[in-house]
C-alpha cells in the first residue's frame, strides 16, 4: 500500500466539503440575511445590510452587468438554476470556487433569470445570488448573505434543525436503494442553526478531531446504543463527522445539540456499507496516480495498467483505526468489493483506511482493456451496494483524454488558465414515444464559455452511469454568440427557419413535420447566415439506410433490478453510438416519499446490443418509469469564430417499463 499523507491533505480533505451541490429539500439557514432587492442603473447594494445606494456597496448594476466595489469579488457560478431550488445552494459551494472569484464584471449577456453568481463582500461575507427578473432599465434580484443576520451564536440560540443526513461524498439522498450511513464514515448533517456562524474550518487529525466544535455535539442512537461523532467542521448549515465504527447497524435518530439546545431527532439509516466515491467537477472521482501523487484530469489522463489510488468513504466499519485521530499505520476493511472501469472490472491491490478517520482508500489497476475517453464509468459495489457513480479519464498514450463521441480533447473540456473558447452545436432529433407518436426537432446553440466544461451526466462509450435526478450544474461562465438566422433543409421539401429560443442569445430551435426523417434515411443540411459572433456555415448531416431500429422493445416493459436486461438493435450510421436511458419512479407510502432514479448507458452501434448491468439497475427504486435507445450521430461543424463545432443527429425511441 503506498500511503500517501501529504496528498490526502491537500487534494481530498479540501474538497470534503464541496461535493454538497443540490439537495431535494430546501435549507433554511436562520443566521443568514435573505432578500429581494430592485436595482435600476448606477444602483449598488451592500450585502451584507441589504441597504440599496447610488455608491459603495458590494456590487453595482449597470447596462455593462454586475461590477464588484471596493474589494469585494465574485463569480459566475451557474447559468440557469430553478429559483424553488435557491435555498439548496450551501455557503460551502459558494465558498469552495473562491480560487474563480475576480473584480471582473459580469456582463449583461450573463445575467439571465435563473442565473447565479456569488460575492465575497467588503465585510468578508459569503453571499449568493439569484437573478429573479429582467428588463432594460433594471434588474431584480435575490440573495442570501451567510452569517450575518442575528441568529445562533448571538447569545440566544434558536432550535436547531435538521433536514438530511448524507453521505459526505456520495450526497445520495435518503429512500434511495443505496443511501444510508456507514460506520466509520464521514457524513454530513444538513439544517440551519446547526453551530456557531462563520465558514467551516477543517479540524486537524493528528490532535484528534473534537466531539464539541463551535457549540455543536451530536449524538446517534441506534438499537438502544448511543455514539458521539467526531467533527471534522462545522456552520449553521452543515457538519460534516465520522459515525464510530462502534455504532449498530439499523434504523436509529441523530440528534445535533447546539449551546445546550436539542435539535429534531432526524432518522438515519446504518448500513454495513454505502462506498461514497470523492469527486469534483461535476462526477470526475479523485483519483490519484499511485506511485506520484498527482491527480487524474482531464489534462493528466490515466493509462490502462497504470496503479491509482481511489479516495472514498464508507466501506464500513474499522474498528481497528480510530475514529477520531490520524493512524500512522492504516488497516484493510475487509467488506466485499468489485470496482468496475469502463464496464470491466479492475484489480484492486488495497481497500482500507487511509489513516484519516473515515477516509478510505482504493489502490487498483486500471484495467488494460479499459476503454479511452474523457468521461469512462468508474462504479463501486461495496457489500453487494452501489456506490454513486463517477467518471475518470483514460488515454493510452496519456496526456490529455480525447472523447470519440464529440472529439473534445482534455484541453479543450479544461482549457488552461481560464481561457474562453467559442462552441456551436446543431442537432436533429426525431424520437418516438411510448405511445408511437413521431415527433422531429431542430435545434442550435452557439455559446463561449470560460474555465471547466463540466456537463452533468456524461459517459464515454462502455460505460454506464446512474442520475438520482437532483441538479448537477456544469461549473463556468457561458455566453451566447449571434451566428445570424440557422437554416436546416431536407428530402420532401423539408425547410425550416429556426426560431430563436426565449430570446436567450444564441439558442434557437424549431419543430419538422413528423417523421421528416424516412426510415432509408436521407441528407440533411444546417445554413447560417453568419451574424455578429460566428461566420456563415454549411453542414450536411447524412442518417444511411436504413435508420436506427429497436428490436427487441419489449424487454424492457418488466424490468428485474437483480438481473442486467440487454437490448438489441439493427441498422444505424456506421461508427456512431446508442445510447440506452431509462428512470424510475418510486411510489410514495406513509412516512417515505416518492424518489426518482436513472441511469445512461453508451455503446458502439456495431456492436448490435448493449447490456445494462444488474449493480446499474440496483440503485434504481422498484416502481414505474421508461426505457429509450437512441443513435447518436456526430460531425464536425466549422465556422469562423467558433473554436470547436458540432452537427449531430438522434434517432430514438422511447417505452414504458416497470422496474421491480
Amino acid at each position: 500500500m503506498i500511503f500517501l499523507k501529504a496528498l490526502v491533505e491537500r487534494t481530498l480533505l479540501q474538497r470534503l466539503a464541496i461535493p454538497i451541490l443540490a439537495l431535494a429539500a430546501p435549507l433554511a439557514v436562520r443566521a443568514d440575511l435573505n432578500q429581494t432587492n430592485l436595482l435600476t442603473a448606477g444602483t449598488t447594494i451592500n450585502l451584507d445590510t441589504g441597504a440599496v445606494g447610488s455608491s459603495g456597496g458590494d456590487i453595482q448594476w449597470t447596462s455593462n452587468g454586475i461590477t464588484p466595489q471596493g474589494s469585494a469579488t465574485a463569480y459566475n457560478i451557474y447559468p440557469s438554476w430553478p429559483l424553488a431550488q435557491f435555498d439548496s445552494i450551501s455557503i460551502l459551494v459558494v465558498s469552495g470556487l473562491i480560487q474563480d472569484y475576480s473584480n471582473a464584471t459580469i456582463p449583461t449577456s450573463q445575467l439571465r433569470v435563473g442565473d447565479v453568481f456569488g460575492v465575497h463582500t467588503n465585510g468578508a461575507h459569503w453571499a449568493k445570488v439569484i437573478v429573479t427578473a429582467t428588463s432594460s432599465t433594471s434588474l431584480t434580484v435575490q440573495f442570501t448573505t451567510f452569517g450575518v443576520a442575528a441568529g445562533p451564536g448571538s447569545g440566544n440560540p434558536g432550535s436547531p434543525s435538521i433536514t438530511s443526513i448524507v453521505n459526505n461524498s456520495s450526497t445520495i439522498p435518503a429512500g434511495f436503494p443505496n443511501s444510508g450511513i456507514a460506520p466509520s464514515s464521514i457524513f454530513a448533517i444538513i439544517g440551519s442553526g446547526l453551530a456557531d456562524p462563520g465558514l467551516p474550518v477543517l479540524q486537524d487529525t493528528t490532535a484528534g478531531l473534537p466531539l464539541t466544535l463551535n457549540g455543536a455535539s451530536i449524538s446517534v442512537t441506534v438499537g438502544g446504543v448511543t455514539t458521539h461523532p467526531a467533527i471534522y467542521y462545522t456552520s449553521p448549515a452543515q457538519i460534516a463527522a465520522v459515525l464510530p465504527a462502534s455504532t449498530p447497524v439499523g434504523t436509529g435518530t441523530l440528534t445535533v445539540t447546539y449551546k445546550g439546545v436539542a435539535s429534531n431527532a432526524a432518522g438515519i439509516l446504518v448500513v454495513p456499507a454505502a462506498l461514497g466515491i470523492n469527486n469534483y467537477y461535476t462526477n470526475s472521482a479523485v483519483a490519484t496516480d499511485a506511485a506520484t501523487g498527482s491527480i487524474l484530469t482531464y489534462t493528466n489522463a490515466g493509462t490502462p495498467g497504470q496503479n491509482i489510488v481511489l479516495w472514498t468513504t464508507g466501506l464500513g466499519a474499522d474498528p481497528a483505526d480510530s475514529d477520531t485521530t490520524f493512524a500512522s499505520a492504516p488497516h484493510a476493511v475487509s467488506t466485499p468489493l468489485q470496482i468496475y472501469i469502463g464496464g470491466v472490472a479492475a484489480s484492486i491491490l488495497y481497500q482500507g483506511s487511509s489513516g484519516y478517520p473515515g477516509v478510505n482508500q482504493i489502490n487498483l489497476t486500471l484495467p488494460a482493456s479499459a476503454p479511452n475517453g474523457c468521461w469512462i464509468s468508474l462504479v463501486a459495489v461495496a457489500g453487494g451496494v452501489l456506490s454513486n457513480t463517477t467518471t475518470v479519464p483514460i488515454n493510452s498514450g496519456g496526456g490529455a483524454c480525447l472523447d470519440p463521441v464529440s472529439g473534445l480533447s482534455g484541453d479543450q473540456i479544461a482549457p488552461p488558465s481560464q481561457h474562453t473558447l467559442r462552441t456551436g452545436l446543431l442537432t436533429l432529433v426525431q424520437d418516438t414515444n411510448s405511445k408511437n407518436v413521431v415527433t422531429t426537432s431542430a435545434s442550435g446553440a452557439f455559446e463561449s464559455y470560460t474555465g471547466v466544461f463540466g456537463p452533468s451526466n456524461s459517459v464515454s462509450p462502455g460505460g454506464c452511469i446512474v442520475q438520482n435526478l437532483t441538479m448537477t450544474p456544469a461549473f463556468g461562465a457561458i455566453t451566447g454568440l449571434d451566428p445570424g438566422t440557422i437554416k436546416v433543409t431536407g428530402p420532401g421539401n423539408v425547410a425550416v427557419t429556426l426560431a430563436n429560443q426565449a430570446g436567450i442569445k444564441g439558442a434557437f430551435s424549431g419543430s419538422l413535420p413528423s417523421g421528416a426523417i424516412p426510415q432509408s434515411g436521407g441528407s440533411f443540411t444546417f445554413t447560417g447566415s453568419g451574424g455578429g459572433d460566428v461566420g456563415s456555415l454549411t453542414s450536411v448531416l447524412t442518417f444511411t439506410n436504413p435508420l436506427l431500429t429497436w428490436t427487441n422493445p419489449g424487454v424492457a416493459a418488466n424490468v428485474d433490478r437483480s438481473q442486467g436486461f440487454t437490448v438489441s438493435w439493427s441498422g444505424g450510421n456506421t461508427g456512431s453510438y446508442v445510447v440506452v436511458g431509462g428512470t424510475s419512479t418510486s411510489a410514495p407510502t406513509a412516512g417515505k416519499p416518492s424518489v426518482t432514479s436513472g441511469f445512461t448507458c453508451i455503446g458502439n452501434v456495431g456492436d448490435g446490443q448493449l447490456t445494462v448491468p444488474s449493480y446499474i439497475l440496483s440503485a434504481l427504486p422498484t416502481g414505474t418509469g421508461g426505457v429509450m435507445m437512441q443513435n447518436d450521430v456526430y460531425l464536425s461543424l466549422s465556422a469562423g469564430g467558433i473554436d470547436i463545432g458540432l452537427t449531430g443527429g438522434v434517432i430514438g425511441r422511447s417505452v414504458s417499463a416497470t422496474f421491480k
